[in-house]
């Protein structure tokens, strides 16, 4: 962006970014030598000089964040101790590497397996990794992340607190996973959530992120921020669970994940709820080798909207991608999803493909589903297919045959529908926290779900 005399951002004031909202970033981070407080002082300029986004895909969707009372958030601040009950209610006991929760702006518990700590693991706060680990924080954060596109973003970069830091070393491999927690337990909240991990060579781990919150009446925001690299031959598996329950929480967050060489990731995102959710998901190869399965599932209830965008790039060759993402609507909900393919030029031998498929349940919800490619090799292989459905009412009628009544019958055709992915996870614990919650849904829609599925 263009600089006055005095080297600071000059931004054009206005509601609508279209041309920044639906295009890749592309490594277009905004780490360049300057220190942290510089770069908070010029996200808060940005921060002041924009107003609140309104983005419109010409012929599809508006995602309007102009309804969030701003200046009726704060940041609050927690004393280290006991985790929300959201958190322990949630979540299934299981083994783990370790876990980080960051309640509102505070990080609240911290635990990490002795033993990981002994070969070099770090988990801390992100302000803590500021102080204490400079160098890895300096070589890393902000990196492939921008803080001048919108508003929210800038408010992150300026605002955030606590936030997550995770480094695992050369070579070392980790079975159990790590747990990042974020989570909001009252109205009126603003949460600028921001995490970094590192993945150094070799190295062999598993990421679980769970956004939650209770359930209560009026606002709240969660403004988060999410880098992760992977360095040559790290392999990482990423699954992030968001539900922020029936509240009025609006949720604008970016990821993104780079790969260097030989470096692999398998990435599933489930989004589950929330008032108003607007996502920027990232994978890129950056190197030659790198390999990714981006999976993705999403399910809208009652008036929520939710926009993804998520992006499969390659910024060189020989590389291999494959995106998979499944969803559904009921009640009057709103799910946009753009899926795009992007190979840059010289990123030859690429083979990736992407498909979304998706279900609307009820009269009145709407699933659009835009997959595309851009290419500017010419020795790649990259298609895209998208699907969007009903129930068939063959299928109720053979389940039915088989002795499930028709609302059973329902329930298992939806459920089956999400199976493929959850299959993916490879993690049962997390499968049947994913499945609960789905089942969930069900259950409250089940009368418009039935309704609907019987006039077809």
């Amino acid at each position: 962006m263009p600089e006055n005399a005095d080297g600071n951002i000059q931004v054009k004031a206005g509601r609508h970014r279209e041309a920044d909202l639906y295009k890749a970033l592309h490594g277009a981070g905004a780490a360049d030598g300057r220190t942290l407080e510089q770069l908070r002082q010029a996200a808060l300029g940005v921060y002041d000089a924009t107003e609140l986004p309104v983005w419109r895909r010409s012929g599809f969707w508006t995602t309007n964040l102009q309804t969030l009372d701003l200046d009726a958030l704060d940041v609050r601040h927690h004393e280290p101790g006991e985790q929300p009950a959201v958190v322990t209610r949630t979540i299934p006991e299981r083994a783990r590497a370790g876990r980080i929760v960051q309640q509102d702006g505070s990080v609240v518990h911290i635990e990490l397996q002795s033993s990981l700590a002994e070969q070099g693991v770090i988990l801390c706060s992100l302000q803590d990794a500021a102080e204490q680990h400079q160098q890895l924080f300096a070589e890393h954060y902000s990196k492939r992340l921008t803080i001048d596109r919108n508003k929210l973003e800038a408010a992150n970069a300026a605002f955030w607190s606590g936030g997550v830091f995770l480094y695992v070393p050369p070579g070392v491999v980790v079975e159990d996973p790590f747990e990042v927690v974020y989570a909001i337990c009252e109205q009126g909240v603003a949460q600028y959530g921001r995490t970094l991990v590192i993945g150094d060579r070799a190295s062999d781990f598993r990421v679980h992120e769970y956004d939650l919150a209770e359930n209560f009446e009026g606002q709240s925001l969660h403004a988060g921020a999410f880098e992760m690299y992977l360095h040559d031959g790290a392999r990482a598996r990423l699954a992030q669970i968001q539900d922020w329950g029936s509240g009025e929480v609006y949720d604008c967050s970016t990821r993104v994940v780079a790969l260097a060489r030989d470096a692999y990731c398998h990435w599933l995102p489930a989004l589950l709820g929330g008032h108003l959710v607007r996502q920027h998901l990232e994978l890129a190869v950056t190197e030659p080798g790198g390999d990714m399965a981006f999976r993705g599932l999403f399910f809208t209830e009652a008036r929520e909207l939710l926009d993804v965008f998520a992006v499969d790039l390659h910024e060189t060759g020989p590389s291999g991608g494959d995106v998979h993402w499944r969803g559904a609507a009921t009640g009057q909900s709103r799910a946009s999803f753009e899926g795009l393919i992007q190979i840059d030029p010289g990123a030859q031998k690429t083979h990736t493909y992407l498909q979304i498929h998706s279900m609307m349940l009820s009269p009145k919800a709407r699933v659009d589903a835009i997959p595309s490619v851009l290419v500017s090799a010419d020795d790649v292989s990259a298609s895209h297919g998208g699907t969007v459905g009903e129930l068939d009412e063959t299928a109720i009628f053979y389940m039915q045959s088989r002795g499930l009544d028709r609302p059973s019958a329902v329930r298992v055709i939806i459920e089956g529908f999400f199976e493929p992915l959850l299959t993916e996870l490879a993690d049962e614990h997390l499968a049947g926290l994913v499945r609960e919650k789905i089942a969930g849904k069900l259950a409250a829609a089940r009368e418009d779900i039935e309704t609907y599925a019987a006039s077809r």
